[in-house]
Formats: C-alpha cells, structure tokens, sequence
C-alpha cells in the first residue's frame, strides 16, 4: 500500500475543501487508519473518496459521506453516542476519537459477523470507548441510553420512535430517510420532548437499508 500516513493527509485536504469543517472532525479522520476497518483486498483504495465493499452485501460509505453526517451529528467531548448500522467499526472509531476518553460510543451491527469483526478492528486501532453489539438497532439499545447523539449509518424510511424516546433533551439524530434507492439526510432534535425535523438539501445518498423490527421490510 502507499503511505498511508500521507494518503489520510491529502484525502483530510480535499475533504478541508468542501465538507470538513470542525476541527475536532478533522482530526480524527487524520488519526483514524481507515485501511485497519476494509478486508486486505481494498486497503490500498481505503484513502479514496468511495465507498467500498466490507461483507454480507454491506459497504463502508465514502469518507466524503461520513464527513457530512458527522459535521451534522455536532458530536462534543464527553458526549455518548449511538450509532446504528456500525459495519466495520470506521465511524465508531471516529466518534470514539471525538468524544475522547470522557466520551462513549455504542454501535448496533444487525449482521453477527461484521459486529464481531468490528470489534477486532477497533481493538487494533486501540479504540477503548467503543461497545458493539449485534443487533436490532430499529429498536436502539435501551441499556445504554439516553443519548446525546443518535447515528444512523443506514437508510431508513423514517426515524423510530423507540430510538427518539431514548434520545436526550437538546440531542441530536442524524439518519438517510427515504426509500430503499435514495435518502435525504434528516436531522431530528429533541426540543421540550417534540420533534423538529430539517434537513441537508445539498445531496441525495443512497446507503444500505435498516433492518429490523422498524426498517424496510
């Protein structure tokens, strides 16, 4: 592979560009060895703004993408965050980096397999504020709650109740709503217990579905 360490420079400059704008975000995308969360075969592309193939049918979306939810997100130190549809662990890595060691970041994988693969990753990318489970995450992780940030890396057809009840007052969830072919990036906030819906009008995305008691069936 080409130096990595570079490769994460440049592709942290172009994101600099147009999408990446907080630092802390930026930061982690610099700290964050993306190739350490893609099977061996497509690490030599792990710094290329695409998404790329992991297992199960499933992918790791194009760190363009990411950079957008996670701007949206507003993720801060200490803050606990859920994120739905984690994969291979990339953007659990990430949040772990922007919430710091005060923080904590839980992720639900509905496939077994890449929830136990996620964890091995993260463990060689010495993440230790990351918990992840295999799961349904339509119903999110009540366990854990509430949140301050809610993530779904998946596309839904509408935000779960379940999963904004265990959302913090003032929290924030970011998910693609839509159909199962194109999603817009909706972000719900918590206010006096109420819903108050907008979103990110500037690209449409299509992501894996949501699976689960409150995903496409």
């Amino acid at each position: 592979m080409k130096n990595s360490e570079l490769e994460r420079k440049k592709l942290v400059e172009y994101l600099s560009g147009t999408y990446l704008k907080n630092p802390e975000i930026k930061k982690a995308f610099l700290e964050i060895k993306r190739e350490n969360f893609l099977p061996k075969k497509y690490a030599e592309y792990a710094y290329a703004d695409n998404a790329l193939p992991i297992e199960h049918g499933q992918t790791i979306s194009q760190p363009s993408t990411i950079a957008i939810m996670l701007e949206l997100l507003e993720a801060k130190k200490g803050m606990t965050i859920l994120e739905i549809g984690s994969g291979f662990g990339y953007v659990q890595a990430l949040l772990s980096k922007i919430v710091g060691e005060n923080g904590n970041v839980f992720g639900i994988e509905y496939i077994k397999e890449l929830a136990e693969q996620s964890k091995k990753n993260l463990t060689t990318e010495g993440i230790t504020n990351s918990e992840i489970k295999s799961g349904d995450g339509s119903i999110g992780w009540e366990e854990k709650a509430p949140f301050d940030r809610v993530l779904f890396s998946c596309a839904c057809p509408f935000i779960p109740k379940p999963v904004f009840d265990q959302l913090k007052e003032n929290g924030r969830i970011v998910a693609p709503t839509g159909d199962i072919h194109t999603q817009r990036m909706e972000i719900m906030k918590k206010i006096r217990g109420k819903m108050l819906k907008e979103y990110y009008e500037d690209s449409m995305f299509n992501f894996v579905p949501l699976r689960g008691k409150n995903g496409f069936q």
